[in-house]
């Protein structure tokens, strides 16, 4: 019994150099990429629904490399460990079981906070030079 469960496994199993590996577009996995984005969000996984849609895949060069930026390192890890049902709904419709995810993280730098009066007034006055003449016309104190 336990060895015909080993062939039927092994019959099963595809050799990896009979898998397709079709061509497509950018847009046809941006396509994709919405409706499995769309699917998750309908079951309620919204988390990885957002990660999706935060901002637009890209397809690399290579032409199956999908490049995804991710604005911190905590979404990266999140959708890291969620990614393997993507990849194979993408593999599937896509005809192309060479398709990876590349995750990056872009942190954009945060504006620094003015706090102090002369902060204050100085963030405004780069907003708007004509306070500095108001301020000298009136003879006022930061």
């Amino acid at each position: 019994m336990k060895r015909e469960l080993q062939e039927t496994q092994r019959s099963q199993i595809k050799n990896p150099d009979e898998l397709p590996r079709e061509a497509f577009s950018e847009t046809d996995m941006r396509l994709q990429w919405n409706k499995f984005a769309q699917r998750l969000s309908d079951s309620g996984q919204k988390i990885m629904a957002t990660y999706m849609q935060i901002n637009d895949p890209v397809l690399d060069k290579d032409g199956f490399t999908i490049r995804l930026e991710l604005p911190n390192a905590g979404s990266k890890v999140d959708f890291d460990n969620s990614k393997l049902e993507l990849l194979g709904y993408l593999r599937g419709k896509l005809h192309n079981h060479d398709i990876v995810i590349d995750v990056h993280v872009n942190e954009v730098i945060s504006t620094r906070h003015a706090f102090t009066p002369e902060e204050k007034y100085e963030k405004l006055k780069a907003i708007n030079p004509a306070l500095e003449q108001l301020r000298k016309m009136f003879d006022l104190d930061v």
